[in-house]
């Protein structure tokens, strides 16, 4: 395995369950040191450091609920603490916008609580973040954002989701634009339906599982790994001349 993240560092949000503990697994089996990020579950968190530290590789926690300014200076502030202790810098090379998420809801169904949660998670959060770290991120640097297959969708069920994601793309767009200059590639993943705690329920439920299956290009529900490496090409140098993309990672669901 290839350790070209060797000497950088990353921080990957929301990594303490889902397909940010891949994206971490995956940028520290490169070489990269990495922060996880994580909202309430310390556990989890630490669990994801234990895998990383089992495969050799460095990380640490860093706890904040990311959504708006205060908690995303809080965070900056605690990780150059972590950084300059274990670097001697602050730098950070790589920022992995991951949280996000958000509930089923048509226009009808969709309150105030439910909107502003959802653009707080997937909009808000990763803005502030990007903001707080804007100057500590280095030149030719990586800037990854996670979007989803939802942004391109019109599903009414997921309304508010697919703004917030279409928002996400809009900021990943003009952000390059911005730190284009620094050298630095912004790019935005987009996964479809991928194997994991938040999709279990459809995945063990033949009869809700062969329709996604039906509508996917590629014929099978994605793997967090497929979504892990597409995140390390970007990340790494191979992605070096990829910048102000958008990149979907649903295997061609629903094309």
């Amino acid at each position: 395995m290839s350790r070209d993240l060797l000497g950088k560092t990353a921080l990957v949000t929301g990594a303490s369950r889902g397909l940010g503990v891949h994206m971490a697994l995956r940028l520290a089996e490169a070489g990269a040191l990495v922060a996880v990020n994580y909202a309430v579950d310390e556990g989890a968190a630490l669990e994801t450091v234990r895998r990383i530290e089992a495969a050799g590789g460095q990380s640490f926690v860093i706890q904040a609920k990311l959504g708006g300014e205060a908690a995303a200076r809080k965070l900056a502030d605690e990780l150059d603490a972590e950084l300059v202790a274990r670097t001697g810098s602050n730098r950070l090379d790589i920022l992995v916008n991951n949280i996000g998420g958000g509930d089923y809801g048509s226009i009808k169904h969709a309150d105030e609580a439910m909107y502003d949660q959802m653009f707080a998670n997937n909009v808000r959060g990763p803005f502030f973040l990007t903001r707080a770290l804007y100057d500590r991120i280095a030149d030719f640097g990586r800037v990854i954002n996670i979007s989803s297959a939802g942004a391109r969708l019109t599903d009414p069920n997921i309304i508010v989701y697919t703004m917030a994601k279409t928002a996400v793309e809009a900021f990943t767009r003009v952000l390059a634009q911005d730190l284009g200059p620094r050298g630095i590639t912004v790019n935005s993943v987009a996964p479809g339906f991928t194997a994991g705690p938040t999709n279990d329920y459809i995945v063990r439920d033949p009869v809700q599982a062969q329709p996604v299956i039906d509508a996917t290009a590629l014929r099978r529900f994605g793997q967090p790994e497929d979504i892990a490496d597409i995140v390390y090409f970007l990340a790494s140098p191979q992605g070096r001349w990829v910048t102000a993309q958008h990149i979907d990672a649903s295997g061609g669901f629903k094309l």
